[in-house]
């Protein structure tokens, strides 16, 4: 099955999606169904990718797909009125679905292209790995990542250095799409799901203060979350209101704790 492939099986179908994710957009875009394509290029430094946005099919040769596609694209469909077509995730179709249940986009305007996804590379997890070591050039290939560093070359296994996200998910196929290139991959409940809660209640008051007191202190209030978020797409954040003043904008414990809380509650129950 698709979810047993080999290193090289899944290098191959990585190289076959990209090239047909290449088709594809060239084809919506020469056929005009759509005005821009919204995809993934190559990034500047290694271990990112950087979100891409074409007009012209010339550039369709820019676009890129592998385990570094992290950005959840979504987020830039909201206030556009041009027909877009957005490379999605399984975890990127669900914002989709929510947006179009909060009447935030058209689905009309909007050509989803869903590629299945087996997680996604978290580059942090790489560079405890690596020690701090500066990467000078970095490939995939065979299911492998080839990192050159300035002293010593490595060869990591993907699927050991994916986010915790995707190692817990349950949506690896989108479930809304016009265009789904490459074949489904296999799905399965994920173990322990709510490990991490549990683990959590077991605490008493004091440590899940301190736990908190210690992730909130780590916040500079750059708002960054927020402005990649999907689901945060108020005209006026309440961050931002001066009447009334919800609380300050300083990095005191207090302030960045209310802004943190307040943000929950808007977004639970929606977050994907």
């Amino acid at each position: 099955g698709s979810g047993h492939q080999t290193g090289k099986e899944r290098a191959s179908l990585t190289m076959d999606i990209q090239r047909e994710l290449k088709n594809q957009a060239r084809k919506l875009l020469e056929e005009k169904k759509v005005d821009l394509i919204i995809g993934y290029k190559q990034g500047t430094i290694p271990l990112r990718t950087t979100p891409c946005f074409i007009k012209d099919k010339a550039e369709v040769e820019d676009l890129v797909w592998n385990q570094f596609c992290e950005n959840n694209l979504v987020k830039y469909l909201i206030g556009r009125s041009e027909k877009v077509g957005v490379v999605v995730k399984g975890c990127d179709a669900r914002s989709i679905v929510s947006l179009i249940k909060e009447k935030q986009i058209e689905k009309e305007r909007v050509t989803i292209i869903g590629i299945p996804c087996s997680g996604v590379v978290d580059r942090k997890k790489i560079q405890i790995e690596l020690r701090g070591e500066e990467i000078v050039k970095v490939d995939l290939e065979d299911g492998k990542i080839r990192i050159k560093t300035r002293d010593s070359e490595r060869s990591l296994e993907s699927q050991k250095f994916l986010h915790d996200s995707c190692l817990g998910c349950k949506y690896k196929n989108p479930r809304l799409w016009d265009i789904l290139i490459g074949e489904k991959v296999e799905e399965s409940e994920p173990k322990n799901e709510y490990g991490k809660i549990e683990e959590m209640a077991k605490k008493t008051a004091e440590e899940r203060w301190q736990y908190f007191n210690t992730e909130i202190e780590k916040c500079i209030r750059c708002y960054a979350c927020r402005n990649a978020c999907p689901l945060c797409y108020c005209q006026e954040c309440f961050v931002d209101q001066n009447f009334p003043s919800w609380f300050g904008k300083t990095i005191n414990l207090s302030d960045t704790l209310c802004f943190h809380i307040m943000r929950a509650f808007h977004t639970t129950g929606r977050c994907v």
